[in-house]
């Protein structure tokens, strides 16, 4: 039975709405979560006494590869595992409710681009196809369904037929959003080029290995000079969350009403830094409410006053995941 928290989730409006969720799921996944509960003890922190936010401890998100990080008993209708190169240990996310990752990701695209079925979504994720868990290819898999379009499909290496698809939209004067992964994205641009200016390029991040890391100014450059657009759209996600933050343009991310971008210093994972200070990335994704809404991750970047935040890479020997990690 599909569970009734997507409501009171989806329903934010406020800053206080938003503390007022926190809290309460805190309290439900210190107590039923016993990764999370041993860590929060493990502080020192007696979680009856955590009623603001600011309080809150976060989990490293490397407990993923070695402990279930669930809250309360249940068999998981799906697993997503990270990306990772060979012997690299994987991060894994039991998900109780794959609905409730769907509502999160549907409420979210809704929220920043609209209607879904006003858009053909084309998908340029070679690397991602080519591995099983990935939650990338399952919320772009709901997204091609949901868009209703006939053209709206995946693009393996097949660049002739994407070129031939994307002139098509373009002279039917279609919105379009072409998701790829960086290398595959740069890739195409290489053989082909067009001017399609109200095209949404959005990558995905990451190089997979296929290339050399570049800043992202000069790849968001190539790349709106290959596309011939002004712009260039990213998604921020991870294994380890059920909620994107997206950005469009110039590498400012926002996040939905029910996910929220904290910085802290890398020397002290207790504290919390200015805004526009680089630090650590911690997240808050309402949406985890089964497994653990409060991570600690491996990013490093600087939040801004509005919530919006930037990413300007990871920590050193820290390992290579699946999200979007250009190095400023």
């Amino acid at each position: 039975m599909k569970s009734d928290f997507s409501k009171p989730l989806f329903s934010i409006q406020s800053e206080s709405d938003f503390n007022q969720l926190a809290i309460e799921t805190f309290q439900f996944q210190a107590a039923k979560n016993q990764v999370y509960s041993r860590f929060v003890e493990a502080l020192g922190i007696d979680r009856d006494k955590v009623n603001e936010v600011s309080r809150i401890p976060f989990l490293p998100v490397e407990f993923f590869k070695s402990h279930p990080v669930k809250s309360g008993e249940y068999e998981p209708q799906i697993i997503f595992s990270s990306s990772g190169t060979t012997g690299m240990i994987q991060s894994r996310h039991l998900v109780k409710e794959i609905s409730l990752y769907e509502d999160s990701f549907l409420n979210g695209f809704n929220f920043f681009y609209g209607d879904i079925s006003q858009y053909t979504i084309l998908a340029l994720l070679p690397s991602y196809l080519e591995r099983e868990g990935s939650s990338l290819i399952y919320m772009v898999d709901e997204l091609i369904k949901r868009s209703g379009q006939a053209l709206s499909g995946y693009f393996l290496h097949n660049h002739r037929d994407l070129y031939t698809t994307l002139q098509k939209l373009q002279a039917e004067k279609q919105k379009v959003i072409l998701i790829g992964v960086t290398y595959a994205l740069l890739d195409f641009i290489e053989k082909y080029e067009i001017h399609f200016p109200d095209l949404i390029v959005m990558e995905t991040g990451g190089m997979k290995g296929r290339r050399k890391e570049i800043i992202r100014s000069e790849l968001h450059e190539m790349l709106c000079g290959g596309f011939g657009i002004a712009s260039v759209h990213s998604e921020y996600g991870m294994t380890e969350l059920l909620s994107q933050a997206y950005s469009k343009g110039d590498g400012i991310f926002q996040c939905p009403p029910w996910m929220k971008v904290l910085s802290r210093d890398v020397n002290d994972p207790l504290s919390y830094l200015e805004y526009g200070r680089t630090g650590g990335i911690n997240i808050i994704d309402l949406a985890n409410r089964y497994s653990c809404s409060f991570i600690s991750t491996q990013d490093l970047g600087k939040v801004h006053p509005d919530g919006s935040f930037e990413i300007a890479g990871r920590f050193d020997n820290s390992d290579i995941r699946g999200c979007n990690l250009l190095v400023q």
